[in-house]
């Protein structure tokens, strides 16, 4: 599949790059999708939450009142749950929320995206550029010259460009990783992806394995 190669100001350049139809038009897996984004969304769970129960709580284990004879329901410390500032009774505790998944399906989920993306037109591939110094508004301006300015959108570099990074980073749209960073959940959340010419050969090595 041919595509052609814009410039920062979104012209042509007269070039055209050959996407792989094995990474960029193959026939969308949705259960892939589903169980990447899915095992994604569980890893950023932290998974530290508690709650003290009875045996936790500092206080006297005394029992507070007679067994019997006061009317009431007997009561054998002050740290049982059914009183104020007592224990809580099957609170949450620290829990591991990852998930496992197998390498092919998650290669087969990101192929996936990459294709519904394409079928979308959502894909443009975009010359390799740099910048002397990191300047946001510099980024800003090629969101605008490419029509993304209100679209939130992917940026996948070849290599780490802390040029480029730095100056998209107060942008709350606008997103820049590599090649190796790249996932189901990031593809899909955006857009429109902007891939630079140096990141396609990784992408399709990577996901070609």
């Amino acid at each position: 599949m041919k595509v052609a190669v814009l410039d920062i100001k979104g012209k042509e350049t007269g070039r055209k790059v050959d996407l792989s139809d094995n990474v960029f038009a193959i026939e969308p897996n949705n259960h892939a999708i589903y169980l990447d984004v899915k095992q994604y969304l569980a890893h950023q769970r932290q998974g530290t939450h508690k709650a003290k129960e009875r045996g936790e709580i500092s206080g006297s284990t005394r029992k507070i009142k007679k067994q019997k004879g006061t009317g009431t329901a007997r009561a054998g410390s002050i740290k049982s749950p059914i009183f104020r500032g007592g224990g809580r009774i099957f609170g949450p505790r620290p829990k591991d929320y990852t998930q496992k998944l197998n390498k092919n399906v998650k290669r087969l989920a990101r192929k996936s995206a990459l294709s519904l993306k394409t079928k979308e037109q959502s894909i443009m591939v975009v010359e390799d550029f740099d910048f002397d110094a990191p300047k946001t508004k510099d980024f800003v301006q090629i969101l605008k010259s490419l029509g993304l300015q209100d679209k939130k959108s992917l940026f996948v570099l070849g290599d780490s460009n802390n040029g480029v990074y730095l100056s998209s980073r107060n942008l709350a749209d606008s997103e820049v990783i590599t090649n190796t960073e790249l996932s189901t959940y990031k593809i899909l959340n955006a857009n429109n992806i902007v891939l630079l010419e140096g990141s396609l050969e990784g992408i399709e090595t990577n996901l070609n394995k």
